[in-house]
C-alpha cells in the first residue's frame, strides 16, 4: 500500500520495524517523524503510542537526543488520561524510558537541576505505583550524584542500587556492569573495574550497545595498569563496533583519547577525520564535551611534538592546524563544562574536563598493527624522530660528543674526541663513524696533522655511499703522505668495494687485484701490518662475492672474472666477461680461504677476529650458492658465534637471519627460531627501523609455521610497526599486516583480525605482493566477518577473491570461494544472489572433478531456492540432481573397481577406493535426509514423499554400519515424528524403540540426546 493512500496499522508496524534496522542518524529520525503523521491518520490510539515509542528509540540512539522530551511528554499525558489505551508492551516501554529521560536531562545543561531532582521523585513515585523495584530509581540517582561530583551521595545511591532487587525495569546486566565498572575506575580502582566488566568483555552479557561502551571505557584503565596487549585488542575490537553507530560519540572519544595517550597520534587524527559531524552536532552536549576535550588533548600532544603547524581535520568551514584546533577545542570543551557547572552549582565538570585535556601520554608508542603513520611522519620536514631511527645509539652520540661543545677552543678536548674515535674504530664499533664525525665538526678551522685528516676523511667516506669513493682516495693520499702505505692501500680497497656495489664490479676487481699484490709485497717486507693486509684481502673477497651474487641473480652459477681474481700468483688484468661462472666461484672461495688463513692466527685482535668471522660467513654463502644447505648452516652458525665471541654481536645479525632461512628450508624449526631470535637480540637498539621490521617478520613466519600463533602475532605486530616507522607501510608493512591478520584469525580473535586485514588490503598489490596474498587476505576477511555476523560484507570479499582466482590454472580455490560466497549471501537474506552463486560453485566443482563439492552445492541451492522465484519446484530439481550425482558417482566407482579387478591392484589402492566409496555413500544418505526435511517443511500435506526419502536415508546409513549410527538414528527419529503426524502411532513407536535399541549401553552426548528424543516420542505415541 502506497503512503499517498495512507497506511493500515500492520503496514505502519512493518514500516517502523524496517526503519529500526536503518543506520542511526537524522535520516532515520526524519522517517520516524513521517510515520507519526501516518499514525495520527488512523485514529487508533495504540498506533500513535507505538509510533511515539519508536520516535523515542531512534532519537535516543542518535545525535539528536534533545528531541526525546517532546514525544515522551505526549506519551506521559496520554497515559495519565487513558492508560487503557496502552497494551502490556507499551506500558512496560513507557516506564522503561523514564530512565532515558533521567539520563537525557543530565546531558542537557539548560534543564535546571531542580527539575532533574523533581523528576527523580516523579520516577520513584510512578515506579512504586506500578509495583516496580527501586533498583532503576537508585541507579538513576547514582548517575545524578556522580555527574555532580557528590561522592558521598553517589556511594550511598550505588550501594542502594546494587542492594535492590532486579526486576523488569532494571537495566540489562551488561549496561549495569558498565556503569558499575565506570564508577570504580573513576574512584581509581582500575582492577576492580576490569573485574566487573569481565562478564561483558567475555560475551556472557551483551546488548545493542555492549560490549561497545565497556571496551571503550576499559582502554585508559588498561593503559594505566600496563596491560598493553589487552588495551590494543580492546581498541581494535571496540572501535569496529562503535564506528557505524552515530549515537556513540562518547565511546568514540574514548578511542581517540586512547590513541593520543599511547603514541598513536596519527591514528587518532584518522579517527577524527572519519566523523566530522561530531565537532558540531549539538543534540547531546555532554558527549560533545567529551569529544572536544579529547580533541584538545590530541592537538596539545601534536603541538608538543613540534607539529603545531600540521594540518588536521576539524569543524567544517575552515582549514585547521593542530595548534589552532587545540585552542578552539579547549575553548569549546570549557564553555560546555561551564554551562553544566552553572546548572549544577559546582566546578566539578570543568575540573574533570581540564584533567582529561591535560593528561600526559601513558605509553610512548603502542603498536596497533593497523596501517598508520607515526607522528614523526606527519611533519613535512620530517624533523620529528622516533625510536630506532638513528644510525648510532644515543649512548654512542654522547660518548663521541661529550667534549665536542668545548673542542673548538680546547685542544685537549679535541684530543679526547680523537682518542674516543680511535678506541671505537679499534673495537669495530658501529658508533665509530659518528665519533669521527664529531671529530670533524670539532676540528673545523683547526690545523690537524696529516694522519688525523686521513682518518677523518676515511670515516666520512664510509657513510657517503657512491659519493664516498673520492673521499676514500683522498684518505689514501693522506695516509701515504703520513707514511702509512698499507692503510693507503686499504682505503683504496674500500673505494673499490663501493665501486663494485654501484655497478662497476669488473673495474673494481681489476683495481683490487693490484692492491692485493701491493699489500702482500708490503707485508712480506714488513712495510705494513696484518690488519692493513686483511683490509685489502677482505675488500677483494667481498668484490668476488658480489660477482658471485650477480651471477646468481642472472641465473648463472657465478659471474665472469679473469685469472687476476685467482690465487696470489695471478698477475693483474681486467675481468674477462667470457670466463665461466664456475671460475669466479672458485676464485671467490680461494680469496676467502686466503683471508681466513691470514686472519685466524691473530683473532686475539678484535679486528682480525671480525675478519675471520666474516670469512667463515662468506664460505657459508658459497656453500648455499652451491646448494649445500647443511654446510651453509654450519658455517654461518660458526661465523655468528665468532662475531658474538669477539664482542661484535651486531655483525652476527645478517648471518643469523640467513641461517634462520636455511634452517627453515632444512626443516629445522627449532634452529630457525633460535637463529631468528638471536638476530633480533644481537641487533638490539642498533638496528634501523627496516632491520627491526624484517627480523620481526622473519621470526613471526618461523613461529607461525610451527603453530605458535600467539608469539607469531606479537612479532608480526612489531614488524608492521617498524615498517611504518621506516616509511615502508604500503610494502613490507602491508605484508606484515597480512600475516598478522592470519595469525589472529587462527587464534579466533575475529574482530582484531578483521581490523588488521581491512587495514592491509588497500596496500596489497599484485605487482608487490602477488595475487595470492590479495586472495588470501579477502578469504580470511570473509571468515572473520562471517564469525562477526557481517555476512553481506563476507560475501563481497569472497566474490572479489573468486574473481581473481578464476584466472588461475587450478580452479579449486575459485570453486571454494564461490561456494563460501553463496553461503554468506544466504545468511545475509539474499537468496536470489545465493542461488546464482551456488550455481556458479556447482559448475566449478563439476569442472575440477570434486563430486562432494558439487553435491553439497546442489543441496544448499535447493534450500535457498525455496526463498526465490524457483520455489519448491526448483528446490526439488536441485535436490534430485544431488541424488543423481551421488548415484552416478557410485556407479562409476563400481565400474572402475571392476576394471581394476581384471588388471589387479595393491592393498593401498583398495583402501583408498573403499574410503572414497564410503564418503560418497554417506553423501547419498545425507542428501535423502535433507530431501525429506525439505519436503516435510515445505509441503506438510505430502508426508509420504518425505517419509520415502527418510526411509531411503536410513537404509543408506545402515549400510555404513556404526560409522553412520548418529546419522541413521537422526533420520529414524525424523521419520518417526512424521509417522506420528500421519496418525501411525505404532509405526512411530517402532522407530523410537529402534533408536533406543541402537544406543543400548552407549555413552556420550549424542547417545543421550537420541535416547531422550526417542523416549519423548514413545510418550507421545502412548498418549495417542
Amino acid at each position: 500500500m502506497s503512503e499517498a493512500m495512507g497506511m493500515d496499522f500492520d503496514t505502519l508496524r512493518q514500516a517502523m520495524a524496517d526503519n529500526q534496522e536503518q543506520p542511526e542518524g537524522p535520516a532515520r529520525n526524519a522517517r520516524a517523524e513521517q510515520l507519526l503523521v501516518e499514525a495520527e491518520k488512523l485514529n487508533i490510539p495504540l498506533a500513535v503510542i507505538e509510533t511515539l515509542g519508536h520516535q523515542l528509540k531512534v532519537y535516543n540512539y542518535s545525535s539528536e537526543k534533545d528531541k526525546m522530551f517532546v514525544p515522551f511528554a505526549r506519551l506521559l499525558r496520554m497515559w495519565d488520561e487513558r492508560p487503557e489505551d496502552f497494551d502490556e508492551y507499551e506500558t512496560h516501554s513507557l516506564h522503561w524510558v523514564f530512565k532515558w529521560m533521567s539520563a537525557g536531562m543530565l546531558d542537557q545543561p539548560h534543564i535546571p537541576l531542580a527539575s532533574i531532582e523533581k523528576w527523580l521523585g516523579e520516577m520513584e513515585h510512578r515506579y512504586r505505583l506500578a509495583g516496580h523495584s527501586e533498583r532503576a530509581v537508585r541507579g538513576a540517582e547514582f548517575s545524578v550524584a556522580a555527574h555532580l561530583g557528590d561522592v558521598d551521595r553517589a556511594e550511598r545511591a550505588y550501594t542502594a542500587w546494587l542492594a535492590a532487587d532486579r526486576d523488569t525495569m532494571a537495566d540489562c546486566h551488561a549496561c549495569e556492569l558498565h556503569s558499575q565498572g565506570w564508577w570504580r575506575a573513576e574512584r581509581d580502582a582500575d582492577e576492580e573495574a576490569l573485574e566487573l566488566w569481565r562478564p561483558v568483555l567475555e560475551g556472557e552479557y551483551t546488548c545493542a550497545h555492549e560490549p561497545h561502551t565497556v571496551l571503550a571505557s576499559s582502554l585508559v584503565p588498561l593503559l594505566r595498569l600496563g596491560r598493553l596487549d589487552e588495551a590494543r585488542a580492546h581498541h581494535l575490537r571496540g572501535f569496529r563496533l562503535v564506528r557505524p553507530m552515530e549515537s556513540m560519540r562518547g565511546a568514540y572519544a574514548d578511542h581517540v583519547e586512547f590513541c593520543a595517550l599511547s603514541g598513536n597520534e596519527a591514528r587518532a587524527l584518522e579517527l577524527l577525520a572519519e566523523r566530522p559531524a561530531y565537532f558540531t552536532d549539538s543534540g547531546d552536549p555532554r558527549s560533545k564535551l567529551d569529544f572536544m576535550a579529547v580533541t584538545a588533548l590530541l592537538m596539545d600532544r601534536l603541538t608538543g611534538l613540534g607539529l603545531g603547524d600540521q594540518p588536521v581535520p576539524g569543524p567544517a568551514g575552515r582549514e585547521w592546524t593542530a595548534s589552532g584546533l587545540a585552542v578552539h577545542a579547549r575553548g569549546q570543551a570549557l564553555s560546555l563544562a561551564a554551562l553544566f557547572d552553572a546548572r549544577n552549582g559546582t566546578l566539578y565538570v570543568s575540573e574533570r574536563a581540564r584533567g582529561r585535556m591535560d593528561q600526559r601520554p601513558l605509553v610512548e608508542r603502542l603498536p596497533l598493527g593497523v596501517r598508520s603513520r607515526s607522528a614523526r611522519h606527519l611533519s613535512p620536514s620530517g624533523s620529528a624522530t622516533g625510536p630506532g631511527t638513528a644510525s648510532a645509539s644515543a649512548s654512542a652520540r654522547s660518548s663521541a660528543a661529550f667534549v665536542e661543545s668545548d673542542a673548538g677552543s680546547d685542544p685537549s678536548s679535541l684530543s679526547a674526541l680523537l682518542a674516543e674515535a680511535r678506541r671505537l674504530s679499534a673495537t669495530r664499533s658501529p658508533d665509530a663513524v659518528e665519533a669521527w664525525a664529531a671529530v670533524s665538526r670539532a676540528a673545523e678551522g683547526r690545523e690537524l696533522d696529516v694522519r688525523d685528516r686521513a682518518e677523518i676523511a676515511d670515516h666520512a667516506a664510509m657513510e657517503r655511499g657512491p659519493e664516498g669513493i673520492e673521499l676514500f682516495h683522498e684518505a689514501a693520499g693522506l695516509y701515504a703522505e703520513a707514511g702509512d702505505p698499507g692503510e693507503a692501500l686499504a682505503a683504496r680497497a674500500r673505494a673499490a668495494y663501493v665501486l663494485a656495489l654501484t655497478g662497476g664490479p669488473e673495474e673494481a676487481l681489476a683495481t683490487v687485484s693490484e692492491l692485493y699484490e701491493g699489500v702482500l709485497a708490503l707485508l712480506a717486507d714488513g712495510g705494513t701490518g696484518v690488519s692493513q693486509a686483511a683490509s685489502v684481502l677482505v675488500g677483494r673477497a667481498r668484490i668476488l662475492m658480489q660477482l658471485v651474487q650477480e651471477g646468481a641473480d642472472e641465473g648463472e652459477p657465478g659471474a665472469a672474472a679473469s685469472g687476476a681474481a685467482g690465487s696470489g700468483t695471478a698477475d693483474s688484468g681486467t675481468a674477462d666477461s667470457g670466463t665461466a661462472g664456475d671460475e669466479v666461484v672458485g676464485a671467490a672461495e680461494a680469496a676467502v680461504r686466503e683471508l681466513l688463513a691470514l686472519a685466524e692466527p691473530h683473532i686475539s685482535d678484535v679486528r682480525m677476529a671480525s675478519r675471520a668471522a666474516e670469512a667463515r660467513a662468506m664460505l657459508g654463502e658459497l656453500a648455499a650458492h652451491a646448494g649445500d644447505a647443511e654446510a651453509a648452516a654450519e658455517l654461518l652458525g660458526q661465523a655468528s658465534e665468532a662475531f658474538v665471541a669477539a664482542g661484535l654481536p651486531w655483525f652476527a645479525v645478517e648471518y643469523e637471519s640467513r641461517l634462520a632461512g636455511i634452517a627453515r628450508h632444512l626443516g629445522d624449526a627449532e634452529g630457525a627460531e633460535r637463529a631468528a631470535r638471536a638476530a633480533l637480540e644481537h641487533g638490539g637498539p642498533r638496528l634501523e627501523p627496516m632491520g627491526h621490521a624484517q627480523l620481526h617478520l622473519q621470526l613471526a613466519e618461523v613461529l607461525g609455521a610451527t603453530g605458535q600463533f600467539g608469539p607469531a602475532s606479537e612479532h608480526a605486530l612489531e614488524a608492521a610497526h617498524w615498517a611504518d616507522e621506516a616509511g615502508q607501510g604500503p610494502t613490507l608493512g602491508a605484508w606484515a599486516r597480512h600475516q598478522l591478520g592470519g595469525f589472529l584469525l587462527r587464534q579466533e580473535r575475529w574482530a582484531e583480525a578483521a581490523e588488521i586485514l581491512e587495514s592491509a588490503l588497500p596496500d596489497l598489490t599484485t605487482e608487490m605482493h602477488g595475487d595470492g596474498a590479495i586472495v588470501q587476505t579477502r578469504w580470511w576477511l570473509g571468515d572473520c566477518l562471517t564469525e562477526l555476523g557481517e555476512h553481506r560484507a563476507a560475501a563481497e570479499h569472497w566474490l572479489r577473491a573468486a574473481d581473481v582466482a578464476r584466472r588461475w590454472p587450478e580452479q579449486r580455490d575459485h570453486a571454494m570461494l564461490a561456494h563460501l560466497a553463496a553461503e554468506a549471501l544466504g545468511h545475509a537474506e539474499l537468496p536470489a544472489q545465493a542461488e546464482q552463486a551456488y550455481a556458479r560453485a556447482g559448475d566449478l566443482w563439476r569442472a575440477v572433478g570434486n563430486v562432494h563439492g558439487l553435491i553439497r552445492s546442489l543441496r544448499a541451492r535447493a534450500w535457498v531456492a525455496l526463498r526465490t522465484d524457483s520455489g519448491l519446484e526448483g528446490a526439488r530439481e536441485s535436490m534430485g540432481a544431488a541424488v543423481r550425482e551421488c548415484e552416478e558417482g557410485l556407479l562409476a566407482m563400481s565400474s572402475s573397481v571392476g576394471a581394476e579387478a581384471v588388471v589387479g591392484s595393491d592393498a593401498a589402492e583398495d583402501s583408498d577406493a573403499a574410503e572414497a566409496r564410503h564418503r560418497l555413500v554417506a553423501e547419498l544418505g545425507h542428501t535423502h535426509r535433507q530431501f525429506g526435511d525439505l519436503v516435510a517443511r515445505s509441503v506438510p500435506d505430502d508426508a509420504q514423499e518425505a517419509l520415502a526419502h527418510y526411509t531411503r536415508a536410513i537404509s543408506v546409513f545402515a549400510s555404513l554400519g556404526d560409522d553412520a549410527l548418529d546419522a541413521r538414528t537422526g533420520a529414524e527419529l525424523a521419520a518417526g515424528w512424521l509417522e506420528a503426524d500421519l496418525l501411525r502411532p505404532a509405526a512411530a513407536a517402532a522407530r523410537a524403540r529402534a533408536v533406543l535399541s541402537a544406543y543400548a549401553g552407549a555413552d556420550g552426548e549424542a547417545a543421550q540426546a537420541r535416547r531422550a528424543e526417542a523416549e519423548n516420542m514413545l510418550g507421545v505415541t502412548e498418549k495417542a
